[in-house]
Parts: structure tokens; sequence; C-alpha cells
């Protein structure tokens, strides 16, 4: 694949975070690859935490011309000045996250393998939507988002495709012709070597 044809890169932060390490860490990444967006996808309910995290990742990427959306919280996006939000299932509104956020805003939607899903929230006014587990993971049952639907998706429907979940380094290589993002978070962050996970994942297409 050319080298403009190839998908982007989302990162999607790990659920816990030691924030006086990961900022740096995220920003080492940062600096070492081109990266599209990054989500915050804390497991905390605790609102201050939040707000924490956020100021500290907005200005990492921020001072590298990096959008950064949060999962979930429609309120905290606007008021912590974020970039949007990811909404973590088809069945919540994508409508009412537009209106509350405004035409600029990112607004995507995380639709499993259901094509149906996935078609409702482009034509809500989504930005991207998200398809996965592509594999089977420990922390799913789920049935898999098969590459058909990548197929499919990237052949009929313009909206951006995300695969998410279960990115085995096989599944990096047979999804990229189809995928227009990978969300990647576990694959990166779990490596004591995040840069050095990434790379080795981008090696496998470029």
């Amino acid at each position: 694949m050319a080298e403009d044809e190839l998908p982007q890169i989302y990162l999607v932060t790990p659920s816990e975070i030691e924030l006086s390490t990961y900022a740096d860490k995220l920003a080492r990444v940062l600096d070492a690859e081109a990266i599209a967006c990054v989500r915050i996808g804390l497991s905390t309910r605790d609102e201050d935490r939040i707000a924490t995290a956020a100021d500290s990742l907005r200005k990492v990427c921020h001072a590298r011309d990096v959008a950064i959306v949060i999962d979930s919280h429609l309120k905290l996006a606007e008021r912590l000045g974020l970039d949007g939000v990811h909404l973590p299932d088809a069945t919540r509104s994508v409508r009412d996250a537009r209106k509350e956020l405004g035409a600029d805003a990112i607004v995507g939607s995380f639709c499993g393998h259901s094509r149906h899903d996935g078609l409702n929230a482009g034509e809500a006014g989504a930005d991207y939507v998200a398809f996965g587990p592509v594999s089977d993971t420990a922390l799913d049952d789920a049935r898999t988002a098969e590459t058909d639907l990548f197929a499919w998706w990237s052949e009929t429907i313009e909206v951006p495709v995300v695969a998410e979940g279960g990115i085995t380094p096989e599944k990096f290589t047979e999804l990229a012709p189809y995928t227009d993002f990978f969300a990647l978070s576990d694959e990166v962050w779990l490596p004591e070597d995040p840069v050095k996970a990434l790379r080795d994942l981008l090696a496998r297409i470029r």
C-alpha cells in the first residue's frame, strides 16, 4: 500500500493510568509516529480524576496538533476543552451529541459487529464508526467484527471506519486495506516499549 493509503492510528488510553508517568509516555509515542487522534478511555467515574487527566493529556496532544476525545462523557468533553466524544455503543444518541457539541466536534460511535448500527450512526452524523473486537479477546465473548464487514463498508460507505479491539499483528495486516483507522490501546501500552510496539505493527504494512 502507498503511504498515503495506509490506515491512521488512533490511540486509546489504558482504563487506568499513572498520570505522572503516562503523560510522558504518550508524548514519546506522539513524537515518534503520526497519530490521528487520542481517546481518554479511563474507567473511573470520578470527575475530578478525569478532569485532571484530561487537562494534562490535552496539553500533550494539542501541543502536537493531535485531536483528543473522551469516552462517554459528553458533558465533560466541552467543559474540559476536548475535541469531541466517543460514544461506546450505537444506542447512544449521535444526534444529541452533535447538537450538544456543535458541527466542528468529533463524534464517534462504537457499533460492535452490527452493520445496521453503523449505518444508523453514520446517518445520524457520526464522524466515524468503530467495529470490533476483530478477534476473540479474554474480556469479550461477543461476536467479532469480521473482515468482510470492513471490506463492505470501505467499498460502500463514505463514513470513516475504525477497527478496535483484539487487534493481533495478523489482524492488523489483514484489515489494513479495509479500515481507515486502527484504535490501539493494550496493543501499544502493555508492552514495555510502546514506541517499539507501535512500530512493529506499522512495519507489517509499510
